[in-house]
């Protein structure tokens, strides 16, 4: 077996990708949320998406979400921006990590922004110029890269080619995005390699869907390939409006507890976790999916010294 990692960087993306798959709830609500996620030890946290309101309303109050939200020092805040207008309003807003995102699949594209994924490219190209410019970090998200709800499996090297476009660009890092839950660890395998074959050098992070039940399988197969930076979301909550039955993200306190109890440190504090993940249900009114949080505590295991 692969020598794991000592610590792993988790973004929490409850607040954006979480949130806007569920019914609108009050802004008071979501910086509540937000705001209990900043004391919980995370690292990294996906705040808010800059996007139209028509597209996406559970989000048109991104900006009066991220002026109310206490900033905590060491956190790394990112928004997800569809297009220049959105990147204007995350820079304005004081971004300095920004996320644009593109499909693999053609279709899913089409559905999601309503272009090609060459055209999505292109103007991905202009927005890396952009963004760098104003002194900010982009990076891109490639979503359905282990498979798409209308085209199917998604070959590793069409990913590797977007890849290779991209860093061509000049983005700063790429993350690869289960969209539709069809990740399993030989998908893991196979687009790793391709990926790592021709851009070993280009940061990446994995954002995994628990649809099919394989997110921590999936987590573990990209940590003995080397990768030490995922995302989360907390209680399970999110999925995708553009993936029919693409329901679940990975938890992040499931995550947690798994590689706390590997001795993988990740600099979370997981019974803090659980609270929100228990706010989380609370502000969403339904129950979550994420195991942890329906175990009880004397069930979580002791982690390894």
């Amino acid at each position: 077996m692969a020598k794991l990692p000592d610590f792993v960087s988790i973004r929490e993306v409850g607040p954006r990708d979480g949130l806007q798959n569920e019914e609108p709830i009050p802004t008071d609500a979501k910086v509540r949320l937000l705001d209990a996620l900043s004391r919980t030890g995370v690292g990294r946290i996906e705040a808010v998406s800059f996007v139209h309101p028509k597209a996406i309303p559970q989000m048109a109050d991104a900006d009066e979400v991220w002026r109310r939200a206490t900033k905590v020092a060491g956190i790394r805040y990112s928004a997800l921006v569809p297009n220049t207008r959105g990147a204007q309003r995350a820079l304005a807003a004081g971004f300095t990590e920004i996320e644009v995102v593109v499909s693999a699949s053609d279709t899913h594209n089409r559905r999601n922004v309503n272009r090609s994924t060459d055209e999505s490219l292109d103007d991905i190209a202009e927005l890396i110029d952009l963004l760098h410019g104003a002194g900010a970090q982009a990076e891109v998200i490639i979503a359905t890269s282990f498979g798409c709800p209308y085209e199917g499996d998604i070959d590793p090297a069409r990913v590797a080619a977007i890849v290779d476009r991209v860093v061509r660009d000049g983005a700063d890092r790429v993350a690869f995005g289960d969209t539709t839950g069809m990740g399993t660890p030989r998908r893991v395998r196979d687009l790793l390699t391709a990926v790592r074959d021709r851009n070993a050098h280009i940061p990446v992070l994995l954002h995994f869907h628990n649809t099919r039940g394989t997110a921590l399988a999936n987590l573990l197969t990209a940590l003995e390939f080397g990768v030490t930076e995922f995302d989360a979301s907390v209680g399970g909550l999110g999925g995708c409006p553009y993936a029919p039955g693409a329901s679940g993200n990975l938890a992040t306190e499931e995550a947690v507890h798994m590689l706390h109890d590997m001795g993988i440190d990740t600099g979370i504090d997981l019974d803090a976790l659980i609270e929100v993940a228990k706010l989380a249900e609370t502000l969403t009114a339904r129950p979550l999916p994420s195991g942890v949080l329906r175990a009880g505590p004397r069930t979580r295991l002791t982690p390894l010294p």
